[in-house]
C-alpha cells in the first residue's frame, strides 16, 4: 500500500540539487581546491577536534566569538579592510548564510532581485523561504545590467539584490561602482520603504585578479551592503562547510534571530579555527592556481576558443556545436567538467598542473576536426 504524502505543492517534481559525482582522475566540475590540506593542517585540525570532543557533552559557543575574530584577522590581511568580529556571521556552508538572509529579509510577498546565468542554488533559497525570485539578464558580456536590476528592484519592492561577484558560471566580478549604484538605488526601494540590501556573494573572492578590489572595500560606508564569502573554495576546506559574511551589525543581529540554536557545531568551529591558522600556506596555494587559471585561458584562446575574462578558479569557454558531446567525450577520458552557462559553453574548474595537462590533451583529442 503506497503512502500519499503531503509534499508541499510548489516541491512537486523537484530534484535535489547536485552536480554529478563521478570517480575520474580529473574531477574539475565542482570549482574544488584541487590540493588537500598538507600535513601540518591535517594534524592541526585533528587535535583541535579532539580537544573539542573532550567536551561535547555542553553546547557550543553560540555566538562562536573566537572564529569570528580569526575571520575578521583572514579578512584583514586577505582584502586589507579591518572588520569588528561583531560584523561577521558563520554558518554551515554559504549556502545556510544565504538562507539566514532570506529567512530574515525575504519570505511571503517579499522579492529577491538576481541577473542571469548565475548561480543555480539561488532561486532554491528564494523557493525555500517562499520568496519571489525575480531575474534579469546581464549584459552581452556577462557584466550587470545596473538599470535593468533597479527598475526589476524597484517594482517588486524587493528586500534583497543577489550578486555573485566574482559570478558563477561565468566568473565575472562586478566593478565598485557597480556595487554602489546598486546600494544607493536601493535606499528607499524595499519593502514598506525600506532601504533593500545588495548582497555580493564572493564565495570566489580570493582569486580575483590583481587591481580586482573586494566588496568589503564599500562597508564602511554603505550599510545596506552584505559581502558573503566561503572556506569551502580558496581556502581548499569544502569539506569542512563553513561559509561567513560581512554586514553591519543591525543586519547581523537580525540573522541570529532566524539561526537554528546552536548551529555551529563545537567540532566545526574548532576545525574552523585550526584551519584560519595556517591561512599564510593555504593562500600561498591560490597564487598557483590564479597562474593555472590565465594559463589556460590562454592556451583556449589560442586554440580558438571564446574564453570569458575570470577572476574565479575556473573559466567558461566556447562556442561548442555540441557541448554534450564534447563534455562526454572528456568524461570517457577521465576529465569531468560541467555543463551549465549558455547553451554553447562549458565551464572547466582549475586542477592540479598535471589535471591541467590531461585537460589540455583530452579536449584537443575530443575536438580534433571538430573546432
Amino acid at each position: 500500500m503506497s503512502t500519499s504524502l503531503p509534499l508541499r505543492k510548489d516541491l512537486s517534481g523537484c530534484q535535489p540539487y547536485g552536480a554529478p559525482e563521478l570517480e575520474v582522475t580529473a574531477r574539475l566540475n565542482v570549482n574544488e581546491n584541487p590540493y588537500p590540506p598538507s600535513d601540518a593542517v591535517t594534524e592541526s585540525i585533528a587535535e583541535a577536534v579532539r580537544a573539542a570532543a573532550a567536551g561535547a557533552n555542553r553546547y557550543p559557543e553560540r555566538e562562536f566569538p573566537a572564529l569570528r575574530a580569526a575571520l575578521a584577522d583572514y579578512l584583514a590581511v586577505e582584502s586589507g579592510v579591518r572588520l569588528d568580529p561583531e560584523q561577521i556571521w558563520a554558518a554551515n556552508g554559504s549556502n545556510e548564510v544565504m538562507l539566514h538572509l532570506m529567512q530574515a529579509f525575504g519570505g511571503p510577498r517579499r522579492a529577491v532581485v538576481t541577473a542571469n546565468p548565475t548561480y543555480s542554488m539561488y532561486p532554491e533559497y528564494a523557493r525555500d523561504t517562499f520568496t519571489d525570485y525575480v531575474t534579469v539578464d546581464r549584459n552581452p558580456d556577462f557584466t550587470l545590467d545596473i538599470n535593468a536590476l533597479l527598475s526589476a528592484a524597484s517594482e517588486s519592492a524587493a528586500s534583497l539584490v543577489l550578486v555573485a561577484s566574482p559570478n558563477n558560471p561565468t566568473g565575472t566580478a562586478a566593478s565598485l561602482q557597480d556595487i554602489r549604484a546598486l546600494c544607493a538605488g536601493l535606499r528607499g526601494k524595499g519593502p514598506n520603504g525600506s532601504d533593500g540590501l545588495v548582497v555580493v556573494d564572493e564565495a570566489y573572492g580570493e582569486f580575483r585578479r590583481g587591481g580586482v578590489a573586494s566588496a568589503l572595500t564599500l562597508l564602511e560606508t554603505h550599510d545596506n551592503l552584505v559581502v558573503t564569502r566561503t572556506m569551502s573554495k580558496a581556502f581548499g576546506m569544502a569539506g569542512l562547510r563553513l561559509g561567513y559574511l560581512a554586514a553591519s551589525r543591525a543586519i547581523i543581529d537580525a540573522l541570529r534571530i532566524v539561526r537554528l540554536p546552536y548551529h555551529l557545531s563545537a567540532i566545526t568551529q574548532a576545525a574552523a579555527l585550526a584551519a584560519l591558522s595556517h591561512r599564510d600556506e593555504l593562500m600561498a596555494q591560490i597564487a598557483h592556481l590564479r597562474e593555472l587559471r590565465d594559463d589556460l585561458a590562454t592556451w583556449l584562446t589560442e586554440q580558438g576558443y571564446t574564453v570569458i575574462d575570470s577572476d574565479a578558479n575556473f573559466l567558461l569557454f566556447g562556442p561548442h556545436p555540441d557541448r554534450h558531446a564534447v563534455w562526454a567525450g572528456l568524461l570517457g577520458r577521465g576529465v569531468l567538467i560541467r555543463e551549465v552557462g549558455p547553451e554553447d559553453y562549458l565551464r572547466v574548474s582549475i586542477g592540479t598542473d598535471t589535471e591541467m595537462d590531461l585537460f589540455k590533451t583530452s579536449l584537443l583529442e575530443v575536438t580534433r576536426g571538430t573546432h
